[in-house]
C-alpha cells in the first residue's frame, strides 16, 4: 500500500515539474532584419559586346606578271618594310623584250634625225617630218611599257607590316594576278562590334553632351583586358533590319603587336542611363534561374516577387520590372525568413547602402 502511495506521489511530482518547464518555455525573440528601397538615378553601366579584330590595313599581294617565281627574299610571319623586296619572277623574256624595244627606238631615233635635218634644208615637208616624230615617240612609249613590265616582276611591299603564308612556292609557274601571300599593317586595329538600337540612340545622345571621343576596352579571348583603350571612330549608315543592330568600329593602338587579324574578343563600352532603378545584388535570390527580392508590406509581412534584370554592374542589378521606388525590400537575413513571413526591421536609406556598393554616376 505504501509502495503504491509513493508510486502515485512521484508520478504527480513529474507531472508538476514537467508542467513548469512547459510553463517558463522562453518566447523565441523576433530576429531583426534589414531593408532598404531602390534607388532611381542617371548612371552609366558596362556592356559587353562580342567582336571581330581586323588589320588596319591587309592587302593580298598578287603577281603582275607571269612567269616562274625564281626568288623568295621573306619568310611567313616575317615583319617586312615598305618598299623591301619579296618576291622575284624570272625576268628574262622581260629583260630581252625591253632591250628589243630600246633597239628600235634607237633605229627610229635615227630615223628622225636624219628626217629633221633634211627638213631644216626644205628637202623634205613638215608632214613627213611631223610623221618620223610620231613614230619616234611611239618607240619611246614601247619602251617604257618594257620597263614596266620588267619592274613588275619583282613585288616589293607596298607599306610595313607582317606576311601571311606562301600561296606560290619557289619555281612555281605563276599567272598574271595569282595570289602569292597577304600583307597585314597590324600597327593599330579595327574592332568590330554591333550595338543594338536602343543602345545606339543613348550613345549618340550622350555622345552630344560629351567633347571626348568614346573609349572603349577591348577582353581578348584569354579574358585578359588588353592593355591600350580603344576609340569609336566609325558607326556604319544601316541598320541590319533582321537582328536590329547597327555595327561600329573601334580603333586600338597595337604597339607591340599582340593582337593579329582575325582574332575574336569583346568590346567593353560605357553605355548611359537615366532614370536607372537599382538595387543591391545581395538583396535578390534565384529560384529556377529567376531572380526574386523580399517586399516588405505595411503590415511588416515580406512576400516573394519576382524582379527583371535590366543590366548588371558589380554589385548592383539595375531593374527593369518587378518593383518600384516606394517599395521596401529586404536587404539582409534572406534566407531567415520565407514568404508570409511577419518580421521586424531597420530601414537604411538607399543613398546610403549604395554607397558603400560600386556605382557609377554621370
Amino acid at each position: 500500500m505504501k509502495r503504491t502511495f509513493l508510486l502515485l506521489s512521484c508520478g504527480a511530482l513529474c507531472y508538476a515539474a514537467s508542467s513548469c518547464k512547459e510553463e517558463q518555455k522562453p518566447v523565441e525573440e523576433q530576429i531583426k532584419l534589414v531593408a532598404t528601397s531602390p534607388l532611381l538615378k542617371d548612371t552609366t553601366i558596362t556592356k559587353e559586346y562580342v567582336a571581330q579584330i581586323h588589320s588596319f590595313q591587309r592587302i593580298e599581294l598578287r603577281a603582275l606578271e607571269k612567269g616562274y617565281l625564281e626568288k623568295i627574299f621573306v619568310d611567313e610571319g616575317q615583319r617586312v618594310q615598305q618598299g623591301q623586296t619579296m618576291f622575284q619572277i624570272k625576268p628574262t623574256v622581260y629583260q630581252a623584250e625591253l632591250k628589243k624595244t630600246q633597239a628600235e627606238a634607237h633605229y627610229v631615233g635615227l630615223e628622225y634625225q636624219n628626217t629633221k635635218k633634211l627638213a631644216d634644208k626644205n628637202i623634205v615637208s613638215g608632214s613627213e617630218l611631223a610623221l618620223a616624230q610620231a613614230k619616234y615617240d611611239k618607240a619611246n612609249a614601247e619602251v617604257s611599257l618594257a620597263q614596266t613590265h620588267l619592274q613588275f616582276t619583282t613585288v616589293k611591299a607596298p607599306f610595313s607590316g607582317i606576311m601571311d603564308h606562301f600561296q606560290a612556292r619557289l619555281g612555281s609557274l605563276v599567272d598574271e594576278g595569282d595570289l602569292l601571300t597577304t600583307l597585314s599593317d597590324n600597327s593599330k586595329m579595327w574592332v568590330y562590334y554591333n550595338v543594338p538600337e536602343a543602345e545606339y540612340l543613348s550613345y549618340k545622345q550622350h555622345a552630344k553632351t560629351s567633347d571626348s571621343a568614346q573609349k572603349v576596352k577591348l577582353r581578348m579571348a584569354n579574358n585578359e583586358v588588353f592593355d591600350q583603350p580603344g576609340v569609336v571612330q566609325t558607326i556604319e549608315a544601316d541598320f541590319n533590319n533582321e537582328t536590329g543592330n547597327i555595327a561600329f568600329r573601334a580603333t586600338f593602338p597595337n604597339p607591340d603587336g599582340l593582337l593579329r587579324n582575325g582574332e575574336t574578343g569583346s568590346v567593353l563600352m560605357t553605355v548611359p542611363l537615366k532614370g536607372a532603378l537599382i538595387i543591391p545584388q545581395k538583396a535578390t535570390f534565384e529560384v529556377l534561374e529567376k531572380k526574386y527580392v523580399f517586399v516588405v508590406d505595411k503590415n511588416n509581412v515580406v512576400h516573394q516577387q519576382e524582379v527583371g534584370i535590366a543590366s548588371e554592374m558589380p554589385d548592383l542589378y539595375v531593374i527593369k520590372s518587378g518593383i518600384k521606388t516606394t517599395d521596401k525590400i529586404l536587404l539582409e537575413g534572406l534566407r531567415k525568413v520565407k514568404d508570409g513571413d511577419k518580421v521586424a526591421y531597420d530601414f537604411r536609406a538607399p543613398q546610403t547602402v549604395i554607397s558603400h556598393l560600386k556605382v557609377d554616376s554621370e
